[in-house]
């Protein structure tokens, strides 16, 4: 197979001629960034590694400017949360819309920039908002399964991400989370104990940026094709027992994405110790 790229650089994700951005208006107001991020994430991160035993690795993947897509598993609640503690960059979620009438959440969910989608549709205001965060050059989370994974292992993801990937021309960073499932105050879809021989702690993973290939063997790749690829990146960086439908039986090739080089393995990622239908997919 080859894919064909749609011309834009790596780092780039900027609007098409006339703009996206028109409709929301910097994005990055009212949002914590700057020093006060930088303070706060350093403290998190410490009182993170201690009472979660967390673990960043790969924070070094993460482009340091411009728009970028961070797209990975979901096991908890907290992982929207847990997501922007381990970024090393402010990032801003596509989140249920039902989080934005809980007090205390929906005053964390407009301070780290999270927006609210309605699963129940094909909400393209979520989408445009999506865009435009990516054209603001703002890093966007997403969690493709659009809904929190009951078994631990990633379930088929919907075509909503592959296609802000597909328009937003923003690179992408494959994100894998473990561990996360076993927290407290997940609701029905608590994840139970561990695995024998299996250490307890959270590790949060990031994969080295991707870019989705317009075309793949002269036929223009599709949202489902887009995040099935992207998935199948995310799927590598976790253990065997998480990757559910993207697992190595079910094969299907990702050697259509662009990269700047091959995508970490748990294996080979490198530990951060200094940081830390189109339905819209979300965090619940």
């Amino acid at each position: 197979m080859t894919g064909e790229r749609d011309g834009r650089s790596p780092g780039s994700s900027a609007a098409p001629p006339g703009g996206r951005s028109g409709e929301f208006v910097d994005l990055r107001k009212g949002t914590l960034r700057g020093i006060p991020f930088v303070i706060a994430r350093v403290i998190l991160i410490v009182l993170c590694r201690i009472a979660l035993g967390m673990r960043i690795e790969g924070a070094h993947n993460v482009p340091k400017s411009g728009g970028v897509l961070v797209l990975g598993n979901h096991l908890h609640n907290a992982d929207p949360v847990l997501i922007c503690i381990a970024m090393p960059r402010p990032i801003h979620f596509m989140a249920k819309k039902e989080l934005m009438s809980v007090p205390v959440v929906s005053w964390f969910a407009r301070l780290s920039g999270a927006f609210p989608v309605d699963r129940g549709r094909a909400d393209r205001t979520a989408i445009r908002r999506a865009l435009a965060t990516l054209d603001q050059g703002i890093a966007l989370g997403m969690f493709p399964e659009g809904t929190r994974s009951p078994s631990r292992q990633i379930e088929r993801a919907l075509a909503g991400a592959g296609l802000i990937a597909l328009r937003g021309g923003a690179p992408i960073v494959p994100m894998a989370i473990t561990g996360s499932e076993h927290l407290p105050f997940n609701g029905a879809k608590s994840g139970g104990r561990s695995a024998p021989g299996r250490r307890r702690g959270i590790t949060i993973r990031f994969g080295e940026p991707i870019v989705v290939p317009v075309t793949v063997d002269g036929k223009r790749t599709t949202s489902d094709m887009a995040i099935d690829l992207v998935m199948h990146r995310v799927a590598v960086m976790l253990p065997e027992s998480y990757r559910g439908v993207y697992s190595s039986s079910n094969k299907s090739s990702t050697s259509t994405l662009g990269s700047s080089s091959e995508s970490s393995s748990p294996s080979s990622s490198k530990s951060d110790s200094d940081s830390g239908t189109t339905n819209a997919p979300s965090s619940s």
